[in-house]
């Protein structure tokens, strides 16, 4: 997709700074959306009630005690972040009012990520919106100066060769598999899945744990076809990966994550979820901030706050969450990080 760019001021450790940033997702032309009904929850939204089948977290654990076994980089769990980054590339910005051509992600904001990541010490860290691979060694650098080492990376994605899905994992990977030309077809036409899937299983302490990342095609519209047909399409084909999954083998350990760019009762989020019970089913991780929050991403040109970022988990994993650890990650440099806000999901 296209980059487009807008205006913000963002406050940040470092002061006050202007800029306009590209995104799929945050920063859209204006024209774009001007007239558009709002497509996402009203700004910002109250925590939802739970349903039957997503399992509510417990009361919160001490935070001592979550810090501290974070920090000794506990065995007997796996700690994994999923994370929209916003735009750790190089690309068109605006900077002091100026369009500035093939300018990297401002390193005020790549603090802010990596601040965010280093205190929560991640074992496995998913990552949408990654430029190159050099991108992502920039990032894997920064995290290392920071204490935390994930020598292990997989970049891979679409048909979108900008924004790609990026693995980063303190533990080895025991499989790969690359889906990068997966294609639909919708109104008698063909198209491509814009940033692909990500498919790895990591040889953790824990046992083998398969990752299917995704981020689906945003709400932005485009004169080729209906945004919300072609996030349903690539919908179906994440579910197709880990139907494939499950079928053949129910007792995979297996996550599902990323920015799905939808609400969780659209039809792309509930394709993905699969069926409603028996082996094939995907489990919702339901994550709160400390304040009972769920939105993930916040678009500021409408003031509208959304839940488009989920960790969906197999059957074999239900008992396995320790929900007392698992959250939205709610760091007082969030904003200035991404328009996003990361996952933490942690298992034994």
């Amino acid at each position: 997709m296209l980059p487009a760019f807008r205006w913000i001021v963002a406050p940040g450790i470092l002061g006050a700074f202007v800029l306009a940033l590209p995104s799929c997702d945050r920063h859209e032309e204006l024209t774009a959306w001007e007239g558009e009904p709002v497509v996402a929850e009203a700004s910002p939204p109250a925590a939802e009630e739970s349903s039957v089948t997503d399992p509510a977290p417990d009361a919160e654990a001490p935070e001592d005690r979550n810090t501290e076994r974070a920090k000794q980089g506990s065995t007997d769990t796996l700690r994994f972040i999923a994370y929209n980054v916003e735009n750790w590339l190089t690309m068109d910005r605006y900077i002091d009012g100026k369009r500035i051509n093939g300018k990297p992600k401002p390193d005020s904001e790549k603090e802010a990520v990596v601040s965010i990541i280093a205190r929560h010490r991640p074992d496995v860290l998913g990552l949408c919106e990654v430029g190159t691979p050099a991108d992502l060694a920039d990032l894997q650098d920064r995290l290392k100066a920071a204490g935390v080492d994930l020598p292990h990376a997989h970049h891979t994605g679409g048909f979108d060769d900008t924004r790609r899905l990026a693995m980063l994992s303190r533990h080895p990977f025991a499989n790969v598999e690359l889906h990068e030309n997966l294609e639909y077809q919708l109104e008698g036409r063909t198209f491509g899945m814009g940033r692909g899937i990500l498919d790895v299983t990591v040889d953790s302490p824990v046992g083998d744990i398969r990752f299917l990342g995704a981020h689906l095609k945003s709400k932005r519209e485009i004169p080729e076809a209906d945004q919300e047909m072609m996030r349903r399409a690539e919908a179906h084909l994440l579910r197709e990966q880990a139907t494939r999954i499950l079928t053949a083998d129910p007792t995979t350990a297996l996550i599902v994550y990323g920015d799905l760019n939808d609400t969780r009762n659209s039809s792309a989020v509930r394709t993905v979820r699969g069926p409603r019970s028996g082996p094939l089913k995907l489990g919702m991780a339901w994550l709160k901030d400390e304040r009972g929050q769920t939105w993930t991403h916040f678009w500021d040109f409408q003031d509208v706050y959304s839940r488009f970022d989920y960790v969906l988990f197999s059957e074999a994993l239900t008992e396995r969450a320790l929900w007392d650890e698992c959250k939205l990650l709610d760091d007082p440099e969030w904003a200035d990080a991404s328009d996003h806000r990361a996952t933490l999901f942690v298992i034994e």
